[in-house]
C-alpha cells in the first residue's frame, strides 16, 4: 500500500502545479495529469487554492480569461490608492504578532470631541483611528462608530460593522464599547467586535481580558485572550479559540480575507462586503463547493480565476460581475 501524502508533500506539489500553470497553457496530457492529481486527495484543492493565492497577489498575475477587461476591476483599488497616497508608512498600527494594517488605512485626528464623533468607512476601505488616550480603533469595511469619552469613563458605540480596539491602559477609565445594548469594558486590551445585519454581534478577544454586562451594574462574563462570544441571548457562553483561528478572523485588518472549509458560496458573500463586483455562482453544486487559502478582500476577480483553475469551472464578466459556472467535466470522475 502506498504511503499517505504528507501535507507538506502536497503542499509542495501544489506550489510546483502553480508554477507550471502560471508559465501558461497546460498541454492535454498535463492537463490530464493536473486533474487525476486534484482528484487524488481532498486535501490538494486546498493547497492549490492557497498556493494559487499566494501567486495571484504577484502584480505579474495574467488577465481573467480573454476577454476580461481589467481596468474595470482595478478602477476602485486605484482610487482609494490615491486618496491615501500620502499615508506615510509610520501612520501605519503595528499590532502584537506582527499582523500590520495594509490597505486603505488613514489616522485622524487625535483630538476626537468628547461630545460625540462618527466616524466610518465606505465599502472596500480600512481606516485607523487614533483616539485621544493613546488607544486605537481599526474599523474594517462599511464600520461606523461614535467616539465619546468623559470623565468617568471612554465610551465607543458600535453603530454597524466591524472594528477592532487596541486600548491604552486607564486604571481610572474604563474603556467601553457599547453595542446593541451590552457594554464590554476592559481597562487595557485588543478586541474585535462585529455587527453585521441579522446576525448576532460578535467579539473575540486576543489580547487582555474584556468583561460584557448588560448594564453598568449588572454582572459581567469575562472574556479572557483568545476568547470568542456570540451575543445571542442567554444561551450566550464564551469559546476558546486556537491562533490560527484568531489570525483568520482578523485577517481583514491586513486586507485579507482567510478561508478554512468555508463553502464558496460564504466566500462570495465576503468578498461582496468589501467590493461593488460581485461573485455569481451559477451552479449550485459549485457554490457547496470548501474553500481554503488567504485572499486580497479587494481582488474578487483574482480570488474566482483561482476558484475557477481548482474547481473547474468557467469564469466570465457580465455587466460589473464575475460569473462562475461549472466547466464541462473531463471524463470519468472530474469535478
Amino acid at each position: 500500500m502506498a504511503e499517505r501524502e504528507t501535507s507538506r508533500d502536497i503542499d509542495q506539489a501544489a506550489s510546483d502545479w502553480t508554477a507550471r500553470l502560471d508559465r501558461g497553457p497546460l498541454t492535454p496530457e498535463g492537463e490530464d495529469a493536473f486533474q487525476a492529481w486534484l482528484r487524488g486527495d481532498p486535501r490538494r484543492r486546498g493547497a492549490l487554492l492557497r498556493a494559487r493565492a499566494l501567486s495571484l497577489m504577484s502584480e505579474s498575475a495574467q488577465a481573467l480569461g480573454p476577454g476580461f477587461d481589467p481596468v474595470a476591476f482595478e478602477a476602485p483599488l486605484e482610487s482609494r490608492r490615491s486618496r491615501f497616497a500620502g499615508l506615510s508608512r509610520r501612520q501605519a498600527l503595528t499590532w502584537t504578532g506582527g499582523a500590520a494594517a495594509a490597505v486603505a488605512v488613514t489616522a485622524l485626528g487625535v483630538g476626537l470631541p468628547a461630545a460625540g464623533a462618527v466616524i466610518s468607512t465606505e465599502r472596500g476601505e480600512i481606516r485607523l483611528a487614533p483616539l485621544k488616550d493613546g488607544s486605537t480603533v481599526l474599523l474594517n469595511t462599511e464600520t461606523r462608530i461614535r467616539v465619546r469619552y468623559s470623565q468617568g469613563e471612554r465610551l465607543v458605540t458600535l453603530l454597524e460593522g466591524e472594528a477592532y480596539f487596541s486600548v491604552a491602559r486607564d486604571e481610572k477609565r474604563p474603556f467601553v464599547v457599547e453595542v446593541d445594548g451590552r457594554r464590554l469594558s476592559t481597562a487595557q486590551a485588543g478586541f474585535r467586535v462585529r455587527k453585521l445585519d441579522a446576525d448576532p454581534v460578535d467579539v473575540l478577544v486576543n489580547q487582555g481580558q474584556v468583561d460584557v454586562a448588560a448594564s453598568p451594574t449588572a454582572n459581567g462574563v469575562a472574556l479572557k485572550a483568545n476568547t470568542q462570544l456570540a451575543l445571542s441571548g442567554p444561551a450566550e457562553r464564551p469559546r476558546p479559540v486556537g491562533p490560527e483561528a484568531v489570525t483568520r478572523e482578523l485577517a481583514w485588518r491586513d486586507g485579507k480575507l482567510a478561508f478554512e472549509g468555508e463553502s464558496l458560496d460564504q466566500a462570495a458573500a465576503a468578498f461582496a462586503r468589501y467590493s461593488d463586483t460581485r461573485i455569481q455562482i451559477r451552479d449550485p453544486a459549485l457554490a457547496r463547493e470548501p474553500v481554503t487559502g488567504l485572499f486580497a478582500a479587494n481582488d474578487p476577480a483574482g480570488f474566482s480565476r483561482a476558484i475557477a483553475r481548482v474547481f473547474d469551472a468557467k469564469v466570465e464578466q457580465e455587466g460589473g460581475d464575475v460569473v462562475l459556472t461549472r466547466g464541462a467535466p473531463r471524463g470519468a470522475g472530474a469535478h
